[in-house]
């Protein structure tokens, strides 16, 4: 049996002032960060124009406090 999985896209051009958009990989880096910390392991990064966030459909809501903690929904 496969686990389902959810992909998150953020666009650079909504993220609050507090992200340096010049940095798209430390951004990308610091997203992981927090969700990895919160316990949830997932997969951030830089894609041209978004951030490209891979996890569990199972760990979404969870992932959606943290999301919602750094601004970012």
């Amino acid at each position: 049996m496969t686990m389902a999985s959810t992909t998150i896209r953020i666009d650079y051009a909504v993220l609050p002032d507090h992200f340096d958009r010049s940095r798209p990989n430390a951004i990308a880096a610091a997203v992981e960060t927090a969700l990895r910390d919160a316990g949830i392991n997932v997969e951030a990064s830089d894609i041209f124009s978004h951030i490209k966030i891979e996890l569990p459909t199972s760990l979404l809501a969870a992932a959606s406090t943290v999301l919602a903690e750094l601004q970012l929904i």
